[in-house]
């Protein structure tokens, strides 16, 4: 679901900031053993290829997705983590994609690259027909094309050219990324921005009944990259609320030439195929969990997570194999060295991450806290959870809300940790700066005030939890692999997934075995506008 920028160009606390008071000595005969495991004794790539190369690409709900979940737990048995077990939470349909094809039949015969788009029908067999570039982006683009649709397939993506790249696509960055930036990023409360999106959410099932009702027999949209690159990202998996028309994506290249020829005095036709599946068995969604228990007689815990979903164009490796095979072989290390910790070290993969960040929101909403309920007569009720989590006033805790003392997350990709997100929390700064320390050589030195989003700490921080979001190397992730055909076992590298175990098993144990909890910040209220003379949305 996230289309997030690496968090490095954030304010870089200097070493000279440091509050001794708040620091506690790191164990590092504890980090040599967990460097040695790690470096010498590795699993991560075996982890990794198992979820990709065997299992593949695991859409929240697909068969692939259930032998994710059956795996993972049996690995963490077989390591000996304790309490091994999943929570559900409901969802809505399964969807996978059996094949698809498009072939573009005159001017002249070509075939063309396409996916289909997630959650939506296939096309029952062969479809051809004429196309037309209908451009749709909101409800008021209807008018224009009412009475022109029928008989055809919609091309509803303007097909701009977009600008030539100006960076490389692979890189790592550099002491200048890491030292420099912007200032702190001050929060922005915008009643009017909450309220559009809120009405934007409903968008798409309009558009598909628009579609249907004007006899269009199937829509596609161009790519998002260029490059050949698919994506099928889609959103409509809520039970009674499946498409009626079939959605395809084309490559970018493709779509352009259609749209082209659409301009002349030879349009084309398409001839589309899309068979897939609908999984109906289980409506609910599985988190999977497991634990190495504490030996301090709290019921305090650290946790560490990642989510396991992917999108189904390829493999999900990079989004997020790497970093659901980075908290496992965490959990490995820990475990193979005997480790008892004083709070309990609690290890989550997360499902429905792509769709919403769904996954981690139910473990927050049924675990730490939850939100005041939508008014009886709001026109949102019906719209999933997370569209409207963070508009509901006030935050009401749970009885756990306490029991949570940090959360450390992996979701960027496969580059290595360079550093940490304190997401605001300046009391945090001192505290990981210390903890980074024997990684420095490793290149892990930076410590960031900068609040990340787009992945499954977001709602712990939301309700005033110490979730973290470690910044990493950036290689290819939002350029070419994050959500694309491409994201495969090919665009793992190996030594970056085992610096980052090593240094995700560093902070837990750290975090576990500190005298006092990580300071947190305050439970969120509702907050005043940042701009008091704000117009309301339309």
């Amino acid at each position: 679901m996230k289309r997030l920028a690496v968090a490095f160009s954030a304010l870089v606390i200097a070493a000279s900031a440091r509050a001794p008071v708040l620091a506690q000595s790191v164990d590092r005969t504890a980090i040599n053993g967990i460097i040695d495991q790690g470096l010498n004794h590795s699993q991560v790539m075996q982890t990794a290829a198992y979820l990709t190369d065997r299992i593949g690409g695991r859409i929240t709900n697909s068969p692939q997705m259930r032998q994710a979940e059956a795996w993972t737990q049996q690995q963490f048995r077989d390591w000996g983590l304790s309490n091994v077990h999943t929570e559900g939470f409901e969802f809505g349909r399964g969807w996978s994609a059996v094949r698809s094809s498009a072939r573009m039949t005159a001017p002249r015969t070509l075939d063309l690259r396409v996916i289909p788009v997630a959650w939506t029908p296939g096309t029952n067999g062969v479809i051809s027909a004429g196309v037309i570039v209908a451009p749709i982006t909101k409800v008021e683009d209807f008018d224009k094309w009412r009475g022109k649709l029928s008989g055809k397939i919609v091309m509803v993506s303007r097909p701009d050219v977009r600008p030539d790249p100006t960076e490389a696509p692979f890189r790592r960055l550099t002491g200048e990324d890491l030292s420099s930036g912007g200032a702190y990023n001050q929060p922005n409360y915008s009643p009017a921005a909450i309220e559009r999106g809120l009405k934007a959410a409903e968008f798409a099932d309009q558009l598909d009944a628009f579609l249907a009702s004007e006899g269009a027999l199937a829509w596609v949209r161009m790519s998002a990259r260029d490059g050949g690159l698919l994506h099928g990202t889609g959103y409509q998996y809520q039970v009674g609320k499946t498409p009626k028309l079939a959605g395809l994506e084309l490559a970018a290249e493709d779509y352009r030439r259609l749209a082209r020829l659409a301009l002349t005095d030879a349009p084309p036709t398409l001839e589309l195929m899309s068979e897939v599946q609908f999984h109906d068995e289980d409506t609910k969604a599985y988190n999977i969990f497991a634990e190495i228990p504490g030996t301090g007689g709290t019921s305090q815990y650290v946790m560490a997570g990642a989510h396991l979903d992917s999108w189904a164009a390829s493999d999900g490796a990079t989004d997020n194999a790497a970093g659901s095979a980075v908290v496992m072989e965490a959990a490995r290390i820990l475990k193979t060295l005997g480790v008892r910790p004083k709070r309990t070290i609690r290890f989550a993969l997360w499902s429905g991450e792509e769709q919403g960040i769904l996954g981690s929101l139910a473990y927050v909403d049924r675990h730490l806290a939850t939100r005041a309920p939508l008014a009886a007569d709001s026109p949102y009720r019906d719209l999933t959870i997370q569209r409207t989590w963070r508009s509901r006033w006030p935050i009401q805790p749970r009885e756990g809300h306490s029991d949570l003392v940090a959360y450390f997350n992996l979701d960027n990709g496969s580059g290595k940790i360079r550093g940490i997100n304190a997401e605001g929390n300046v009391a945090a700064v001192p505290i990981f700066q210390e903890w980074l320390a024997p990684f420095a050589s490793m290149g892990a030195t930076s410590v960031s005030l900068r609040n990340s989003g787009g992945t499954d700490h977001v709602y712990m921080q939301t309700v005033g939890i110490p979730g973290y979001q470690f910044i990493q190397d950036p290689l290819d992730y939002s350029s070419r692999t994050h959500h694309t055909s491409i994201d495969s076992y090919e665009r793992l590298k190996p030594e970056d997934l085992r610096q980052s175990a090593i240094i995700m098993a560093s902070f837990l144990l750290n975090a576990a075995n500190r005298d006092q909890p990580l300071p947190r910040m305050p439970i969120p209220t509702q907050p005043t506008p940042t701009d008091p003379f704000e117009y309301p949305a339309d």
